[in-house]
């Protein structure tokens, strides 16, 4: 009940204090924010994830991201996490805050650099050297790809507001427990958001040790896994939560300490995975990019008892050859096209 107060308490000083969105900052599209929830044609066995929120509509990995996919009824909320300078668990992307997604907030008089200066920043934009007090001087809402992401718009949410801010991965957790309460939504979206599973994908990466920066041994659990499996367990989300990577020896390491969670290992490259090799070190699920998954692949997967869930289908032909190949479930930008496929 602690939590959940305080959840309801986020909701208000977010909205309290997120600026007013100019005009300037809005685009003008003809796309609106979701408000109600997707009638679903999906086959309800097809886990749906909304990949960094909901892409492919909302600015990633945001709050208003978080709430469109919620808006839409997604099974599983998809989002990539970093380790800041002062050892803070957030959701972002990227190494480092860049230009063409984050403005620093000309409200914000915290000493965080600005990305639009000509300064040559170096590492000083790297997540892992700003603290999350510095990150909060950024409102991602640019749209990095206006070709990819047409009908992406930074309006306001209903809970979220303007608050485009990156944000700790408590903070979502305690987001997702207060939009499941609350009146602005309907009881189906509660309902939903009340069991919502998190897809979490640590972002390290071998030839970039800089990137996390946790002094992380290629074995154990570093500082950055341990503080994930910390907050599941405070919240109470383990049956909930799934965590990802590219780089296996993050999951390998949680797996040393955890042998219940559930780990999907991604890969790039569907031929070149060594899905025994996955299989036998206790990951669960399987998720390589669509384009270069094969049905013959998807049958070898499963008879190793993995689960397959290929990323980033956006385009509805795609998404039913997907299906016809078996896969358990489609990562997407676009929520709202996967969950009303036909």
């Amino acid at each position: 009940m602690k939590k959940l107060l305080f959840g309801f308490s986020l909701i208000l000083l977010m909205t309290a204090c997120s600026p007013a969105v100019s005009e300037e900052t809005v685009k003008d599209t003809a796309v609106t924010a979701p408000t109600k929830m997707i009638t679903r044609t999906l086959p309800e066995n097809i886990d749906a994830e909304g990949h960094r929120g909901a892409r492919g509509l909302k600015p990633e990995n945001t709050l208003p991201a978080f709430e469109t996919a919620l808006d839409l009824g997604v099974d599983t909320l998809e989002l990539d996490l970093h380790y800041t300078g002062d050892g803070i668990v957030v959701l972002w992307h990227d190494d480092k805050i860049e230009k063409d997604k984050c403005r620093l907030d000309p409200d914000n008089n915290t000493e965080a650099p600005d990305p639009d200066s000509l300064i040559k920043w170096g590492d000083a934009l790297m997540i892992s050297q700003l603290t999350l007090e510095q990150l909060k001087a950024y409102q991602c809402d640019r749209n990095p790809d206006e070709d990819a992401f047409p009908d992406q718009n930074n309006a306001p949410t209903a809970l979220a507001g303007s608050n485009y801010r990156p944000v700790a991965l408590a903070e979502l957790f305690d987001f997702v427990q207060a939009y499941s309460q609350s009146e602005e939504k309907s009881e189906a979206q509660r309902a939903n958001a009340a069991q919502v599973q998190f897809n979490i994908e640590t972002k390290r990466k071998p030839d970039n040790p800089k990137a996390i920066s946790d002094g992380f041994d290629g074995q154990n659990p570093g500082p950055f896994e341990l503080e994930i499996l910390r907050l599941i367990d405070e919240y109470g989300l383990e049956d909930r939560v799934i965590i990802q990577s590219f780089d296996f020896r993050s999951l390998w390491a949680i797996r040393s300490v955890n042998d219940t969670i559930r780990l999907s290992a991604l890969s790039r490259q569907a031929g070149s995975a060594d899905l025994p090799e996955i299989a036998a070190n206790g990951a669960n699920i399987w998720s390589p990019k669509y384009s270069t998954l094969t049905e013959p692949l998807v049958s070898k997967a499963h008879k190793l008892g993995l689960q397959v869930v290929p990323w980033t289908v956006n385009d509805p032909d795609d998404m039913r050859a997907m299906l016809e190949m078996g896969v358990d479930g489609i990562i997407s930008d676009r929520p709202d096209i996967l969950l009303g496929l036909k």
